[in-house]
């Protein structure tokens, strides 16, 4: 049944960040000796408290841009918060990864990949593509205001946040730290360009421990494409060629291990598929989906 307020009514993505909230929150209160941690449960039932206001605002004017928009830019302060609930130094699920990557590859891929084939060229390309994440992931909300589809953005919005929050909990749970914590960085001429200066000063920001597996970064930016691609196939082969560059390029770069890649991968894809299939499976049974008012 809809709500019969004058707002929008509760869309998918607002009940995600809800359930989040909750979810976050009631973990927050088992770790209060963590610094910090009394900020992110009142952070997180404010996100509860965000995702209900934004239900009942109106779809039209700033209100409706603020709407469409705001879980996109909210991501990021969730994603801050896993580096104060997990805790620098806490235990990881690192051993087994390390181990599956050695018997697979016969070395460690993240670590040895760069400094067996040192390349100015591909640091400078695949830095660029690892820093173009921060602009893929909101450029089709941006695209798809400017030319007034907003009725798009929601489900564009359901796959990517979806796909945020599924390795966010992953992270909270079994955190992973990653070769950016298990080794020391690369150093030299290998990172004297510029892409990978804006991606260092980028992580010296706002880097969270433990959240390595599956990588945010490939899953956001495979979702991002796809989601892209269901509203304009030309937005789509224009993400396509970044995403698939940053895929190899956070193990080259020494960010994440192949398995983080390849775990990124198929979560950016079944996760928005996913969402996608309950919403037409809603639509052909004719009943109200997740994301009905």
């Amino acid at each position: 049944m809809a709500l019969t307020h004058a707002g929008g009514g509760w869309r998918l993505v607002d009940r995600l960040l809800a359930g989040y909230g909750l979810i976050v929150a009631s973990v927050a209160l088992t770790r209060l000796d963590h610094q910090g941690a009394g900020n992110i449960l009142a952070a997180h039932l404010g996100l509860v408290l965000l995702a209900f206001l934004a239900a009942r605002a109106p779809t039209t004017g700033l209100s409706g841009v603020l709407r469409a928009s705001y879980p996109v830019f909210i991501l990021t302060g969730l994603y801050a918060s896993l580096d104060i609930l997990i805790g620098r130094g806490a235990p990881t699920w690192d051993a087994p990864l390390l181990a599956l990557e050695e018997s697979i590859f016969g070395n460690q891929p993240a670590r040895d990949w760069w400094r067996a084939s040192p390349s100015a060229f591909w640091s400078t390309v695949l830095h660029a593509a690892y820093f173009s994440y921060y602009f893929i992931v909101p450029l089709p909300v941006l695209v798809l205001l400017l030319q007034r589809r907003g009725r798009e953005v929601e489900p564009y919005l359901n796959g990517v946040v979806a796909t945020f929050l599924t390795c966010y909990l992953i992270y909270l749970f079994f955190p992973v730290s990653g070769p950016y914590y298990q080794w020391p960085h690369p150093d030299g001429a290998f990172v004297d360009n510029a892409p990978a200066r804006w991606v260092y000063a980028a992580l010296a920001q706002g880097s969270s421990y433990g959240a390595a597996f599956p990588s945010s970064h490939v899953a956001a930016t495979v979702a991002a494409t796809i989601g892209a691609w269901a509203a304009s196939r030309t937005l789509g082969v224009v993400l396509a060629v970044p995403t698939l560059l940053l895929t190899v390029g956070v193990v080259y770069t020494q960010m994440h291990y192949v398995v983080d890649s390849a775990a990124g991968v198929l979560v950016g894809i079944a996760v928005p598929l996913l969402v996608a299939r309950h919403a037409k499976g809603a639509a052909i049974a004719g009943r109200p989906s997740l994301s009905d008012a």
